[in-house]
């Protein structure tokens, strides 16, 4: 994998050894040929190497122990103790097993009599250690590696390549350490070593205590040395990785998707997680203020936090993780590879709203308020208003909504529809209406959506006075009116419409827009019910179950649910299997309200694509490209994939 190491260990300047013996000998290493030697390390070596990694763990990050633990050889484990020891320079010297050992002489390429160079165009090098030796603040000794392919490759094999590219982003290296520039002070030399030609690096600031370096800050570094370093190969290698990425979103998120939508479609039992939020419901009325997970006290943190992951071992939110945890980890993966542990889901910050998710059916339970299941309640009525639209006007319809048809026949269909709307087709008036209340093809405008639909539902069309009711009952402050949508559906419902009959039942039981009033939503959704609405039933159903608007009575509930059931009502089976416990409705349902959530969550969740190293946007991709045009390359033109172009932490 083609990737930029960086590591930066620093001396405290000012210290009983002076940081200017570790500036010559990076300046001044003796140019020394190392001839590869397959033969396996030496038992002095082995011993050191297990010495260093377990004083330095970080030193298993070094490219060197990658191949040494790949290819145990003298060579490799020369290459590896030496970098390992200069990383750690400042700790070595004080321990004299290690300083007794010299692993080999690697090669440094000296501009003169020496190879250091800075800001300036020629480095006094004893004045230079005069300079370091005099610093009373830290002093950070930057390592900065590549592998030898990549190096030769990309034409960062010598000194002149580092010495240009240093100087010319020593500014942002200076605001990765927190230094003015004016005040940066760095100087550094290239060692031709081996397999993995680097860079050693000193800097500091001349103002003591300015300076200082933590992750975030190296992880700059990388990025803008990585930037420059694989400008040339990076517009193909994000191109490629991003149609690869969207390909695996794309293919995961279907079958994420699937799953999401059968946790929000059934019914589960769950009788561990239904007891806890029961009793986190009752703690909820003793807390005061706002209900949200980060305003609760510890303990009822923890409680939230343990039904999560009771409701995590539920098969489908367990796969469910699992899809989104490995797709995941595999786009993380395109821009560093890094072990990772899947936290449990309570853990798990990017479902944060699964905790918020569990309070509100906790509220709902203490509170006893009344839940519907009726997620699909919207399309049946929709769908069911199409059967009796005549042929030519449905046909508009169902052309203007097919997302397979071009764009201008799908445009010419809304067109058709829209003209026959204007002519007074209250048929069409009332699919124009839904095709701009919905967007999608027309630009959504809920003004001349509710334009159509009232034109239609003032010519008696029940199916628009219902849509028109709901939509002045919705949220848009732009239009809506209570009052009038309370009428629309009453006209509906008077003509027959049982979707309008049993939203009437919906909304005396909530009260949102309405005084609340059990016995009247009782009347309207038995209205619905007795036409054949299996929601109506199913709700009817629960309405006998509690006693709620009407006399409690279990056999008439369940006469209800069997009615819902027939109709293929998943929730009313769920009431039939467990109509004789004695837990109120919602908490039977606790678990798979709880469900239903997390299911919408997981569907809207699906991972972005992470960029943790380079950033690239449009106006990077447009120079990349310009540069390949520039550098002789097709527009098209694509040369062959790199593993990876991006940065990789070298921890």
């Amino acid at each position: 994998m083609a990737r930029l190491i960086v590591k930066s260990p620093y001396f405290k300047g000012g210290g009983t050894k002076p940081a200017g013996g570790y500036l010559r000998y990076i300046a001044t290493r003796e140019r020394v040929e190392i001839l590869p030697d397959e033969r396996p390390p030496t038992k002095r070596q082995t011993q050191l190497i297990e010495k260093l990694t377990k004083d330095f763990p970080d030193t298993k990050t070094l490219l060197e122990y990658g191949d040494y633990t790949a290819h145990p050889t003298k060579f490799n484990a020369s290459q590896f103790l030496t970098l390992a020891m200069e990383e750690n320079w400042s700790k070595v010297q004080e321990l004299d097993g290690y300083a007794k050992y010299i692993a080999t002489r690697p090669r440094a390429e000296r501009m003169g009599e020496h190879g250091l160079f800075g800001d300036e165009d020629v480095v006094d090098l004893t004045a230079a250690m005069a300079e370091v030796n005099s610093c009373t603040g830290n002093i950070w000794t930057h390592i900065i590696s590549l592998r030898r392919e990549d190096a030769e490759r990309l034409c960062f094999d010598h000194a002149d390549a580092w010495r240009a590219l240093l100087r010319a982003h020593r500014n942002d290296i200076a605001e990765a350490m927190h230094i003015p520039p004016e005040d940066f002070r760095w100087y550094a030399a290239f060692h031709d070593e081996g397999g993995h030609p680097h860079v050693h690096m000193m800097a500091w600031s001349k103002t003591p205590g300015q300076a200082y370096l933590n992750r975030e800050g190296i992880r700059k570094i990388k990025s803008v040395l990585t930037n420059q370093i694989f400008q040339q190969e990076l517009l193909h290698i994000y191109e490629d990785k991003s149609q690869s990425r969207d390909e695996l979103v794309r293919e995961t998120r279907s079958a994420m998707l699937v799953l999401a939508q059968k946790m929000q479609n059934s019914a589960c039992e769950h009788p561990e997680a239904e007891q806890m939020i029961w009793e986190l419901a009752w703690e909820l009325g003793s807390v005061k203020g706002k209900k949200s997970y980060g305003y609760l006290p510890k303990d009822l943190k923890q409680k939230v936090d343990a039904i999560v992951d009771q409701m995590e071992l539920l098969p489908s939110v367990y796969e469910c993780y699992g899809r989104w945890w490995k797709l995941q980890c595999r786009l993380n993966d395109f821009y560093a590879e890094k072990e990772r542990q899947r936290p449990p889901l309570s853990q798990q910050k990017e479902f944060r709203q699964i905790k918020n998710a569990v309070l509100q059916v906790a509220e709902q339970v203490r509170q006893n308020k009344i839940t519907f299941e009726d997620a699909g309640a919207e399309q049946d009525a929709e769908q069911n208003a199409t059967y009796s639209i005549p042929y030519p006007t449905n046909a508009w319809y169902a052309m203007a909504t097919d997302e397979t048809l071009p764009l201008e026949e799908r445009d010419e269909a809304a067109k058709q529809l829209e003209t026959l709307a204007d002519g007074g087709d209250r048929y069409a008036q009332y699919l124009t209406g839904i095709l701009y209340r919905d967007g999608g093809l027309l630009i959504p405008d809920a003004e001349k959506a509710q334009h159509y639909l009232e034109m239609a539902a003032r010519q008696d069309h029940a199916a628009a006075q219902y849509t028109l009711g709901k939509l002045l009952l919705a949220d848009a402050t732009e239009l809506q009116n209570p009052a009038q949508g309370l009428y629309w559906l009453e006209r509906a419902a008077g003509s027959g419409n049982d979707y309008a009959a049993y939203q009437l039942g919906k909304e005396y039981l909530s009260g949102k827009n309405t005084p609340k009033n059990p016995e009247r939503a009782a009347e309207y959704a038995r209205m619905a019910a007795e036409c054949g609405n299996p929601y109506a039933q199913y709700l009817l159903g629960k309405l006998y179950l509690s006693g709620n608007g009407v006399p409690q009575d279990k056999d008439a509930a369940y006469d209800w649910f069997q009615k819902a059931q027939a109709q293929g009502h998943d929730y009313a089976g769920f009431f039939l299997e467990r109509i004789e416990r004695l837990e109120p409705p919602n908490v039977l349902l606790a678990a798979t309200r709880l469900l239903y959530h997390m299911g919408k969550i997981f569907q809207s969740s699906a991972p972005a694509p992470q960029n943790n190293g380079v950033q690239i946007d449009r106006k990077r991709l447009a120079k990349l490209r310009r540069m390949r045009i520039a550098a002789g390359h097709r527009a098209d033109d694509h040369e062959q994939e790199q593993t990876s172009s991006t940065m990789s932490m070298g921890w």
